[in-house]
Formats: C-alpha cells, structure tokens, sequence
C-alpha cells in the first residue's frame, strides 16, 4: 500500500531537532518529527541551565526543551513521540527515504538525523540516583553549582583534561581519577591540567560506589587500586564523568558514512551527509563542542541545508517496490 509522502522526517529531539522542526514548519515544509520517547534529548536530565542565551536567570532544561517543543509545533511541525525503529536511506537524488515505526511505514524527500549522542557512563552503584545531585557528565554546564567544593574528574582524555581545567576555577580542589597510571590526553593538556595548583591526580584508581550524604546528594567515592585491589574513599561533592560519548547512530550505520567513533560525517561545515537528502545535526555529527546552542545552531543549518535541496532537487516517481 503506498504511503502518505512527507516533505521532510526528522528523527530525534533535543535542541538539533527542534530547531530543526522550527524552521522547517518556518518554511511551510510540514515536518513530522519523531521525537523518541526519550523527547528533549540530555537536556532532560538537566536541572539548571545558566549558558543559553536569553534566560539571564537561567532555565531548566525540561523546560527549555518542552518550549522549545511548542513553538516548532506552533509553526505546524507534528510529532510522533516514539522510537524509529527501521530506516532505508535512498542514495539517489530525489528518491524517496523510507521510515519505519515498528510495523508504520513513512516516507519522505528529506530527512534529518538528529538522534543524539548519550553519555558513556561508569555503570557503578549511585550513579543514576546521584545525577543531578553531585554526579554530572559536562563541567563547562555545571561547573560554577560547585564553587569551593572537592570534586572528582573521571577520565584520562583530552576531554577530562578540559573538564579539570574548566572544574579548577570553581572548585576548591580536582582530583583527577584515572584507571591506568598514564594518560590517553595529549602532553601539552595534561600540563595545563597539572600546572594548576588545585589540580591533581589519583592513579590507577577506579570508581566503585557514589556515597551519598544525609541531605541526599553525593558525600563520598569509593574507589579501587587497579593493581593491588585496596579500596579507599575519599570526600567529594562533586563528581564529573569525562570518559566519553556514545553517538546514538546504531540506526544508520551501514547507510550512512560514520566515523570511527560512529559519528555521522558531515560535508565541510553543512549538515550534508554522503547520501543525498539525508542530513544530520546535533551531537550526532559533534564529538568536540557538545553544548545546547552549538547543537540548536546545527540543528538551524539542517534545516535551510534541507529546504534547498527539496528547492533545487525534482523529486522522482516513487519505484515500485515503494508503490506496493
């Protein structure tokens, strides 16, 4: 049975999404967006957000998303909140793409990948209950909540160098933990890091249970001697995870170019992806800045990289296997 042809799908929520659903709705293009369950991406799991512009008294990030929701569906962009469970990428220009939510079919000229990337996570007892309350994934969103206070950075990369960096003009004191006695982080990052007199490191240490304290927030690390076993636990209040991140493209994989990582490659500075009329925005394609603006930016760029090539491109007759 054929299937209603839309314009434009976009496949994932959060701020790359969204606006990617803004300006789509914008340009009279009628996207329908599907959001995932887990609508509004990291930014769900964030209390407060003080670095968007325009809230100068800050913003939670549920609420920032639910608005950012409401206008692109003011504009006319419809939303199914569930997961795509399928997709089949066309590679010819103007060929429709062909998406699928369990056993509801879709199809459209256009598509915009915009799924995200998760946070690697240590997997340790008081994790999840303590995020939000002392365990966070992004010093440079958190950071200033921990002014004076003794906190950790998890990691031994580039990225929890800059964390540590970033951590050290709030806090009173940065240990940074890492699980081998050598750091993956470039030689010049790790003197920065280390050049810094409330900076240190505890090796080869690895984090076994988040404490938390009488109030309810974190207190304590337990951690273990890689090497000899021992345990010992040390006071924190904060506890900043930088081991990495998780580009949620297990979807297009094998469609669309990825890096080594799984980031989806993008042509120079556009959204364009090696398949025509497939797009991608967001942390999906950002392993280096990962910040809400950056991703509603991209998110931006998407969509007028969409509408011009549903401007410039003659759509094809649909093939017969996608007419049956």
């Amino acid at each position: 049975m054929a299937v209603p042809t839309e314009n434009v799908i976009i496949v994932g929520s959060g701020p790359a999404g969204y606006t990617a659903a803004l300006y789509t709705a914008r340009a009279e293009l009628a996207p329908l967006a599907i959001e995932g369950f887990a609508w509004g991406g990291l930014l769900q799991q964030t209390t407060d957000v003080e670095n968007y512009p325009g809230f100068p008294q800050g913003v939670m990030g549920p609420e920032l998303m639910a608005w950012m929701r409401e206008q692109a569906e003011r504009f006319g962009s419809r939303f199914i909140t569930d997961q795509v469970t399928r997709v089949e990428l066309a590679s010819e220009p103007g060929a429709l793409h062909r998406v699928w939510v369990d056993e509801d079919e879709y199809s459209a000229r256009a598509v915009i990948l915009a799924m995200g990337a998760q946070h690697k996570k240590l997997g340790v007892p008081g994790e999840e209950a303590l995020a939000g309350r002392g365990v966070s994934y992004c010093a440079t969103c958190d950071a200033a909540f921990f002014k004076e206070h003794q906190s950790i950075i998890v990691g031994g990369g580039d990225s929890a160098m800059e964390e540590a960096i970033f951590l050290a003009k709030f806090a009173a004191k940065v240990t940074i933990v890492n699980r081998r006695n050598e750091f993956r982080a470039s030689r010049i990052m790790l003197d920065r890091a280390l050049s810094l007199s409330n900076v240190e490191t505890l090796t080869p240490y690895v984090v076994e249970e988040l404490i938390p304290g009488a109030s309810g927030a974190l207190e304590r690390v337990r951690m273990r001697h890689v090497e000899s076993g021992a345990e010992r636990e040390i006071v924190a209040t904060g506890a900043f995870v930088a081991i990495g991140h998780e580009p949620q493209s297990e979807l297009v994989r094998g469609q669309v170019a990825v890096d080594p990582n799984g980031y989806v490659v993008v042509d120079g500075r556009s959204t364009r992806t090696n398949l025509p009329g497939v797009f991608a925005a967001g942390d999906l394609v950002d392993h280096y800045y990962r910040q809400a603006v950056t991703a509603a930016g991209s998110g931006c760029q998407a969509a007028l990289d969409a509408e011009w090539y549903l401007r410039d491109t003659p759509a094809l007759a649909p093939s017969a296997a996608q007419a049956a």
